[in-house]
């Protein structure tokens, strides 16, 4: 039974007005918001994940509060003012995560980046969440007050309670945060040591270990705990020990390729024939995990729909309406807004979407997001299947296009266009609940926040397209190694569109046409071209392969310079559902082995969708994750010991370092990709020729990460700082 709304306490009383809503909090919410959007954008691409920002934001505002009122003598903010920062805030990572599993996809299905449609995907979604939320507040929020709890928004409102009681410190956010800015910079930038140390074993055919050293990575296993880092570590084993070995066993001896691979599997390094052939079992493991824990939220989505239709029927409120506490927008600007946005995605020329796309993402778009808001309340937004709910939609939109027969290349785009506004709005939808919860706790007035939002998400959603194409270029190869010799191209084929080779260190001005190729022909002049994009000079020759930063399969430039890719595997996962169904060409063999060991885990009581993303993602991105969460443990144990509980709080300080580390990360990771766009720029901070011993060295990689690693659990082992 959920408790009633005079049971609820709010810290600051309906009745007390203080200040809440001004340009400052506003501001600093935007900015912190516009950082941590970029550095869970680069997180997701990575590893396919995020982890929420509120907690930090929330630490932040109130530690740079009390700075500005103790150096300038300015009136300290209240709590309702800090809390209108995290809520602005907090948008900005929940739209990087719903643009970073889905817009990269175009890059595989053959077409770039388009940063005006990446902008309007995250601006339409965006919005779209906010608004659809509001009208679920007084159900979710109010009414539903004891029995869903948002952890997430429950803590966050904790933390800020206990800042405006006894001060603040955020040492412990801002150590992780040097850190993790510090040791990037001479891991990337200054190369002294290597990203990803790996060894192959010779008594082991075809099996690897490696792990790369980046605190990030280190700081997302810290906070997901270690059953889950174990479980996604050993995805990973079962790929580079189990799957990946079988294969060179029983292939090496073949004669002829087995597809979808068109090379011999004797012939293949161990990153091709994860390429070839783990990546589509690991595809079907992660779409069937996805659908798995959409099926085991039902009962809730039936509920939550119910309850989201029953709100909205019954005008929400009635007679408290008048409390400061229980004023929202109004429900006319949520329906116009919702409207006015439908309208914008079907008449926007760029999209070509139909009435039926439209319609399709308003059906969807207040489905998932009554459930993202829903299941964020029972079991918080680290576990809610987001992803499940995109993967549900993308099958569902390619099935109708391949029922009405709109299977042209385009319509790909059309189906990745829809799921990710769906998604967006899915994510968004269950932060903003989760923000709604804390101002409840706290007094807050919901139609201050719900603005912040709105404004948070627009100006987060028109910063991410830039950041995405920044990340891409930063890592994009044009190879003429990887062109195949004298092939000539028709005119006919080509784009008019002239690019240059936009790479650090090419003296090439030239101007090339771009010729894009979708499907590998098996006769004609394009035969055994292999899809991508190609550059083509004015002869009709293919001069380079434009090999992206995303879901690039080149990691060396022609120079033999090492390139940072970034794997985005949840886009891959979507652009591998598209293709198999508009085209009907997957190999389903491997999709139906990854099908299988799904299945498998669930019956065996194991999640498997951390499991399935471990053998999505290569080994070394899933190996600092599970040495994270066995920190973590450690911690764990060892308070235990000493009677100081384990660290099962938002704002434990290993929780709030590890999320420095992160941000200190993943801001290196994208500085560094912006810096290294200009030529030069990076050159004069290489110190890998000055110390060629220490940058060759694996062993030395492994120590300078143990060290990072012995940090984190320094911090963890701390007491918990005043709040």
């Amino acid at each position: 039974m959920a408790k009633s709304t005079s049971n609820a306490k709010p810290y600051i009383p309906a009745e007390k007005v203080i200040p809440e809503f001004s340009p400052i909090p506003l501001i600093l919410g935007v900015l912190l918001g516009i950082v941590f959007g970029a550095s869970s954008l680069y997180l997701a691409l990575k590893v396919g994940m995020t982890v929420s920002a509120s907690i930090p934001i929330a630490v932040l505002s109130i530690t740079i509060f009390k700075t500005f009122s103790k150096v300038l003598g300015v009136r300290r903010a209240t709590i309702l003012e800090s809390n209108i920062v995290q809520t602005t805030g907090s948008a900005g990572e929940s739209i990087a995560f719903g643009i970073a599993v889905t817009m990269p996809a175009a890059l595989i299905l053959g077409y770039d980046l388009d940063l005006t449609r990446i902008t309007l995907v995250a601006v339409l979604g965006a919005l779209l969440g906010v608004l659809m939320m509001i009208p679920l507040r007084y159900a979710l929020i109010v009414k539903s007050h004891g029995e869903l709890t948002y952890p997430e928004g429950t803590a966050c409102a904790e933390v800020l309670i206990a800042g405006e009681k006894s001060g603040t410190s955020a040492k412990t956010v801002f150590a992780g945060f040097f850190v993790g800015l510090i040791y990037k910079f001479f891991n990337v930038a200054a190369r002294l040591w290597n990203e990803v140390p790996s060894k192959a074993f010779s008594w082991f055919k075809g099996a690897s270990i490696s792990a790369e050293v980046a605190p990030e990575l280190l700081g997302v296993g810290y906070i997901i705990g270690p059953r889950i880092a174990c479980i996604t570590v050993a995805g990973g084993l079962l790929s580079s020990w189990v799957l990946i070995p079988m294969i060179k066993l029983f292939g090496d001896g073949l004669i002829a390729p087995i597809f979808p691979a068109t090379k011999l599997i004797a012939e293949m390094s161990l990153i091709e024939i994860w390429r070839n052939y783990v990546l589509y079992i690991g595809a079907g493991a992660v779409a069937t995990g996805g659908v798995v824990s959409l099926i085991q939220s039902l009962p809730t989505i039936i509920h939550g729909a119910k309850t989201g239709l029953g709100s909205i029927k019954n005008g929400g409120q009635k007679a408290s309406a008048l409390l400061r506490t229980n004023l929202d927008l109004p429900l006319p600007f949520v329906l116009g807004g919702c409207v006015a946005l439908v309208l914008s995605i079907w008449l926007i020329p760029l999209f070509h979407m139909s009435l039926i796309g439209a319609l399709l993402i308003v059906v969807f778009g207040f489905l998932f997001v009554t459930v993202s808001s829903r299941l964020t309340g029972e079991i918080g937004s680290s576990s809610n299947p987001i992803s499940g709910m995109t993967v549900a939609t993308l099958i569902a939109t390619s099935l109708v296009f391949l029922g009405l027969g709109w299977v042209e290349p385009s319509y790909r785009l059309v189906a990745l266009s829809v799921a990710a506004i769906v998604c967006v709005a899915s994510a968004v939808g269950g932060t903003t609940s989760q923000d709604l919860k804390t101002g409840y706790l706290l007094g807050a007035t919901p139609k201050f926040q719900q603005i912040g939002l709105l404004i948070g998400a627009l100006t987060s959603a028109l910063v991410i397209g830039y950041t995405l194409n920044v990340l891409n270029s930063a890592s994009t190869i044009y190879s003429r190694k990887a062109v195949p010799e004298n092939v000539i191209v028709d005119r006919a084929l080509l784009s008019e569109h002239r690019e240059t080779v936009n790479e650090p260190g090419s003296d090439d001005r030239s101007e090339y046409r771009v010729l894009r190729v979708i499907e590998q022909a098996s006769t004609g002049p394009l035969a055994g071209v292999k899809p991508g994009k190609y550059l083509v000079n004015d002869a009709g020759m293919l001069s380079y392969l434009v090999d992206p930063g995303i879901n690039g399969t080149l990691d060396h430039r022609d120079d033999g310079s090492h390139v940072a890719k970034y794997e985005a595997p949840k886009a891959r996962l979507m652009s591998l559902i598209i293709d198999g169904i508009l085209t009907q060409k997957l190999p389903w063999g491997l999709v139906l082995l990854g099908v299988a060991i799904a299945l498998l885990l669930e019956l065996c009581a194991i999640p498997s969708l951390p499991f399935a993303v471990g053998v999505y993602l290569p080994l070394s991105s899933s190996m600092p994750i599970f040495i994270g969460g066995a920190m973590r443990w450690l911690v764990d144990r060892w308070n235990k010991r000493k009677n100081k509980g384990a660290e099962n709080e938002e704002h434990s300080p290993g929780i709030l370092y590890s999320s420095g580390l992160i941000a200190g990360g993943s801001i290196a990771g994208i500085s560094l990709a912006i810096l290294s766009i200009k030529e030069g720029w990076l050159s004069a901070v290489d110190l890998s020729t000055v110390f060629p011993s220490l940058a060759g060295s694996d062993l030395f990689a492994v120590s300078m990460f143990a060290l990072i690693a012995a940090f984190l659990v320094r911090a963890g082992l701390q007491k918990k700082p005043s709040l």
